[in-house]
């Protein structure tokens, strides 16, 4: 056989075995993509925003300390409660019988996501170091520039997110 001729015996053997790979791929891969998406979803779609590595919500900061000391302070693993399908941690002992006691009021609204992108239709996690407290209740948001936006008329960006948020919230994993 000459060159030329086990060259081309070569090339024709290895382009019929392509198909072949080609073909387990596909199938691979049409059982694979939904597998990946519906886990993507899951992980990033919930009612709480929580930290997908270790379960906490708010990072770990100690919601009631936003209304009792007026800044964030992270929680202490000694004193933690589970509400709403997350890990909260305090402060105290006091700050989580308070939580624990009235997780509507001291939780973060909007289940942490940040109002002004909750007002236009997305949930968007906040950040718990860009706070407000308006109306006696804890908002946070993904960036400084909104939360500043927020306090400049918390009553129109209010109105605008909880006319949305019960469509955003049936959308959220529970």
């Amino acid at each position: 056989m000459t060159a030329e001729r086990q060259e081309r015996n070569g090339s024709r053997s290895r382009i019929a075995f392509r198909p072949g790979i080609a073909l387990i791929v596909v199938l691979a891969s049409l059982v694979a993509v939904p597998c990946f998406r519906f886990a993507a979803e899951a992980s990033t779609t919930e009612r709480v925003v929580v930290n997908r590595f270790t379960g906490l919500a708010i990072e770990g900061f100690d919601p009631v300390a936003y209304f009792v000391d007026a800044c964030p302070e992270r929680g202490i693993e000694d004193f933690e409660a589970s509400e709403a399908g997350a890990v909260w941690r305090f402060r105290n002992e006091g700050n989580r019988a308070s939580f624990v006691a009235h997780p509507d009021i001291y939780g973060p609204q909007f289940g942490g996501y940040d109002p002004i992108d909750v007002a236009r239709g997305v949930t968007y996690a906040g950040n718990p170091r860009f706070w407000a407290i308006a109306g006696e209740r804890l908002y946070l948001f993904g960036r400084e520039d909104n939360r500043d936006a927020f306090a400049a008329d918390p009553a129109r960006f209010l109105r605008e997110a909880n006319s949305r948020w019960p469509v955003l919230q049936q959308g959220l994993a529970q």
